[in-house]
């Protein structure tokens, strides 16, 4: 059985890794001329982390990753007040079997493609068609390429070409809000020498999130704000850091003293989709952002398409070029459940985030201090989806 992965993100090559790991036949197409990651960190849960730990590549995630030692470290704005912060460390390890990483994409990236021989890989290959008949799926590249295989995995991201050509196209939801991403040595913050942290401070429609990535020498920062801008979605277009500065103008001190050590940052707008009806149509199904685009505020993105591309194996690994269409089927049955109620979730963080202070500021803080995210969360941190799949079996 020959399967073809549209799209070589995160997801895409995850799905290569895994396919390959069963012994499946896979190509993936990208329509970049090189595999890369536009520069930004990513929060790595443990349900993520054990799945990449069993394709080898613990090694690589404990050089290039960083272990906070507290994560759901909450502040108030103004005057920097811890509302809540949760040791993790050995607890993660202790509770859901695998560390809370966080790393930069393209590190992920670099990690799961060097377990992929790189001939699997085409590159500079858009997809403008897709086909399918009973036999199998046929894939036109805008190059003139034409591909047959007998599975189709869109994994081409929230404006998939393959969704596109299988489902009717909507546009996606404007959250109308922006995010600002950057990197910036940590030594020159005011956070240098601290322990590693996921701290993120929470003010009047607005939210602030930075920890460290890269071994620790870099601090990644993400800074969420309203917009009216209907902007094309995109990980690469430039902001300004003096926009930024005003947007958190009276927050507390060490955010600005953070701000002011960026040369650079991005800015894009935050878009997602409502849940898809079906992903799979015949030989053809999604994964990742293609299938279930999410909003950034469960950290939860990369790892559901982590979560896709091993269950998506572990179904494909005993079906042929037959029964290709039911194995696919029982991939979306035992994953879009999940992956629906994270991307719900991502929603409704965001609105509980941004509160202006009041009322009900107040009482999300009182909250916070009461929580147990390790027992509240333990349902996404503990899962193990490979092993979903064979109870179902």
């Amino acid at each position: 059985m020959r399967v073809a992965v549209v799209g070589a993100g995160i997801g895409g090559v995850a799905a290569a890794l895994f396919l390959r790991r069963q012994g499946i036949e896979v190509d993936v197409y990208e329509q970049a001329p090189a595999l890369t990651e536009v520069g930004a960190g990513i929060q790595l849960g443990p349900n993520g982390a054990k799945l990449l730990h069993r394709v080898g590549l613990e090694a690589r995630l404990r050089e290039v990753a960083v272990q906070p030692q507290t994560a759901w470290n909450f502040r108030r704005w103004q005057d920097g007040r811890v509302l809540f912060s949760q040791e993790l460390g050995a607890r993660a390890m202790e509770q859901f079997g695998a560390p809370y990483y966080v790393i930069h994409r393209a590190d992920l990236l670099d990690a799961l493609a060097s377990q992929v021989p790189r001939e699997m890989i085409h590159l500079g290959q858009r997809c403008v068609d897709v086909r399918q008949d009973d036999d199998g799926v046929e894939l036109t590249f805008a190059s003139g390429l034409k591909v047959r295989a007998d599975v189709v995995i869109g994994a081409d991201g929230i404006h998939s070409v393959i969704r596109d050509k299988i489902v009717q196209p909507t546009p996606p939801t404007f959250s109308k809000l922006c995010a600002y991403r950057g990197l910036v040595p940590i030594e020159k913050t005011p956070v240098a020498g601290q322990p590693p942290s996921v701290t993120i401070w929470l003010g009047p429609h607005c939210h602030f999130v930075h920890y460290p990535v890269s071994g620790g020498r870099l601090l990644n920062i993400v800074a969420v704000v309203p917009s009216e801008e209907w902007a094309v979605e995109s990980w690469s277009a430039d902001g300004r850091v003096e926009d930024l500065q005003a947007e958190f103008e009276g927050w507390h001190p060490q955010l600005a003293g953070i701000i002011g050590a960026l040369e650079s940052v991005k800015r894009w707008e935050l878009y997602d989709r409502e849940p898809l009806a079906k992903w799979t149509f015949g030989r053809i199904t999604l994964l990742g952002d293609a299938a279930h685009p999410m909003l950034p505020f469960f950290a939860q993105g990369a790892v559901q398409a982590i979560e896709d591309a091993a269950v998506l194996a572990a179904c494909l690994k005993h079906a042929d070029a037959h029964s290709a269409p039911e194995a696919l089927e029982r991939y979306e049955a035992v994953r879009r459940p999940r992956a629906v109620r994270v991307q719900q979730l991502s929603r409704m963080r965001g609105k509980e985030y941004h509160l202006p202070d009041g009322p009900e500021q107040e009482r999300r803080d009182r909250e916070l201090a009461q929580s147990d995210p390790l027992r509240t969360y333990a349902w996404l941190y503990a899962h193990d989806v490979e092993r979903e799949v064979d109870s179902a079996a």
